[in-house]
């Protein structure tokens, strides 16, 4: 199993509409960055996700998602109405895909951006990586144990 970091603007769409939506799953489109996107591409049933509430206050992650879909074209790429539609692509040869997540388990307390970058362990996530603006990463397994532990979750999720 991999683990993997998503990032969402809590105005636009937050944890609590995660768990809101049918099924408590939803598609995470609109991604339109290529390293981004091949880390949605490597994706796999199963895998854990933080959910990372970006452009917050405070910034933090706040909850546990799991992917319950892999990788499939992104709907909105084609439609020209969405704010994500890419003239680019081709329905032959998509440029973008989306997962489908679906909520896991809400932290007992969000684990704020301040609090990552003091925490030993972490120095090398690349939430924390300068410049890093993505919003699909991957968590490595000593991460994300660290993360568990300060959010007041198994580490397991199961």
């Amino acid at each position: 199993m991999n683990h993997w970091l998503l990032k969402s603007e809590p105005s636009v769409f937050s944890f609590s509409d995660l768990q809101r939506a049918p099924e408590s799953t939803t598609s995470w489109e609109g991604v339109r960055n290529y390293a981004a996107r091949n880390f949605l591409r490597a994706m796999k049933r199963g895998d854990l996700a933080f959910f990372y509430h970006s452009n917050a206050e405070p910034n933090a992650i706040v909850g546990i998602a799991e992917i319950v879909r892999e990788a499939y074209p992104d709907a909105t790429q084609f439609q020209k109405r969405s704010e994500y539609y890419d003239a680019r692509s081709k329905r032959e040869e998509p440029l973008w895909s989306t997962v489908d997540v679906r909520a896991r388990e809400p932290f007992a307390r969000p684990v704020t951006l301040a609090e990552l970058r003091v925490t030993a362990g972490l120095e090398k996530m690349e939430l924390l990586r300068k410049g890093s603006r993505l919003s699909v990463t991957p968590v490595t397994a000593d991460e994300w144990k660290i993360v568990c532990t300060l959010g007041g979750v198994s580490a397991s999720a199961d």
